[in-house]
């Protein structure tokens, strides 16, 4: 388990104190696909560095299995480490190695027999789905193939937690998925905890199963990857789950009532709920806003509708949409 507790950070720079953290609690389970999601300026990068004490906290604790990662000497930390890995956007492939001794290097220097570091070598690899690129050297790879390699080398000192630090930032989408499917073959084969830094909301869709929302230094939202998606809370959460929000939407009708619908689960996908409306209760609804998206095997949406009529009318689609348990529904107002 890893627990962060009232964990800050600043920076003195020549003018001022930069706070790039502040009073960041979480709760990281053992097994955890856990990503951290925000946007560029969030402090992301800065928050998984001090995880593993490359950037030491200002505040606060990181106890890692009860350990308090901010106690440990300089030995301790370093051996520390070796269950704790790390892979960049960048790769941080060492150009001068191929890739078989890559992924040696971490185990040459924790001093391992060289036969013995390159039959592990070689089995990452395999794991990877590189085996016959042992030989070649990383300008001769692919963006995705170098992720790879960095990912068996990350994984060669068998650690128990992976830092995926925007890993997958500089591939298209296609690579990035198929990434994201051996990171999750690896988290299901060896059981480490992944905690994962992105910007990209699909990535956290394909793969957490929790996420907090990092904005401004602050994490300002945290949970289950479907309750935090479908019903955001926070603003900065709304504003990544629906990029555009309901900008540009014209100003409500004299009349209009405008309800949020939120159904969860692909039973709720399934229902022609404004047909339904229509047929059943007599009101007609329109669609002014809707977005839905697959977290998993599960199916979100989120929809706006302008239901003209009096107070009973709303009072009566409320109702209706109350009566299917997958399915959640408020009237908004026009800043909402």
């Amino acid at each position: 388990m890893i627990e962060i507790k009232h964990l800050s950070k600043s920076f003195e720079t020549s003018d001022k104190t930069v706070h790039a953290l502040r009073d960041i609690n979480l709760t990281i389970n053992d097994g955890d696909i856990y990503g951290v999601i925000g946007m560029s300026g969030a402090c992301k990068s800065t928050l998984v560095r001090c995880i593993n004490m490359l950037e030491r906290p200002t505040e606060g604790q990181v106890i890692i299995d009860g350990e308090d990662m901010g106690a440990l000497t300089d030995k301790q930390l370093r051996e520390r480490r070796r269950n704790i890995t790390m892979i960049f956007q960048s790769f941080n492939l060492l150009m001068q190695r191929n890739c078989l001794k890559n992924v040696c290097f971490p185990l040459e220097l924790a001093g391992m027999k060289k036969a013995d570091a390159e039959k592990r070598a070689m089995e990452l690899l395999e794991i990877v789905g590189l085996p016959e690129k042992a030989k070649a050297y990383p300008a001769q790879l692919s963006g995705g193939q170098q992720q790879r390699v960095a990912i068996a080398r990350a994984l060669a000192t068998d650690p128990k937690v992976l830092l995926c630090d925007e890993a997958t930032s500089a591939l298209d989408p296609k690579t990035t998925h198929a990434i994201l499917s051996l990171i999750r073959e690896i988290h299901d084969k060896l059981g480490i905890t992944v905690i994962i830094i992105t910007h990209q909301m699909s990535v956290v869709e394909e793969i957490c199963n929790r996420v907090a929302i990092l904005d401004d230094g602050q994490v300002v939202e945290e949970g289950t990857v479907d309750a935090v998606f479908s019903t955001p809370k926070s603003d900065a959460a709304k504003r990544l789950v629906s990029p555009d929000g309901l900008d540009g939407l014209p100003a409500a009708k004299p009349g209009e009532h405008r309800i949020r619908v939120v159904f969860q689960g692909s039973g709720a996908t399934e229902k022609p709920l404004i047909s339904a409306l229509a047929l059943e209760q007599g009101i007609s609804a329109s669609i002014l806003y809707a977005s839905t998206r697959s977290i998993g095997e599960k199916a979100f949406g989120t929809m706006l509708l302008g239901i003209e009529g009096d107070d009973d009318t709303r009072t009566r689609a409320l109702a209706y949409f109350d009566k299917f348990e997958d399915i959640s529904a408020e009237e908004v107002r026009g800043d909402e």
